[in-house]
């Protein structure tokens, strides 16, 4: 019975890794896919503006 307490701690987590691959896949694209990526390029650009100032301020 040692094999068994041997092997379960990977199956485990090759299961846990295995689902929360598919959450992500399955979770990719969808209704909110355009919410993610207008939150995505806001936050792109409020970091190329501090980084390249404007030449008013």
């Amino acid at each position: 019975m040692d094999y068994v307490s041997a092997l379960l701690p990977p199956v485990v987590m090759a299961v846990f890794f295995i689902s929360v691959i598919r959450v992500i896949v399955k979770t990719q694209g969808g209704a909110n896919k355009a919410k993610e990526d207008a939150a995505v390029d806001a936050a792109l650009a409020r970091a190329e503006a501090t980084r390249h100032p404007s030449p008013d301020a």
